[in-house]
C-alpha cells in the first residue's frame, strides 16, 4: 500500500483516491457538506484554507490545504515506483 502524504504528515493510502478536486466549484462545497451531514468528511487542513478535497472509495472526503497539482504529483510519483 502506497501512501500519499498530503499535508501536515496526514497520509492517504493511494489506491484509495478517486478524484482530487478544487474547493472551488458548488457541487464539491455541496458533495463536502453531505459528506458533513453523514460524518465521512476528514479535515486534514489544520485550520488552514481547503485547497483540495480527495474522494476516497469508501465514500470519505479528504480536505487538505496542499494545491491538487501537487497531490497529483506525488501520486503519479508513487504510480511510476
Amino acid at each position: 500500500m502506497k501512501l500519499i502524504n498530503i499535508g501536515f504528515s496526514n497520509l492517504v493510502a493511494a489506491n484509495r483516491i478517486i478524484a482530487v478536486l478544487s474547493p472551488d466549484a458548488a457541487p464539491v462545497k455541496r458533495m463536502a457538506a453531505e459528506a458533513k451531514t453523514r460524518q465521512m468528511l476528514i479535515d486534514a487542513t489544520s485550520g488552514r484554507r481547503t485547497r483540495s478535497i480527495i474522494a476516497l472509495d469508501s465514500g470519505h472526503i479528504v480536505l487538505s490545504f496542499m494545491e491538487c497539482e501537487r497531490i497529483h504529483m506525488a501520486v503519479n510519483q508513487e504510480a511510476d515506483v
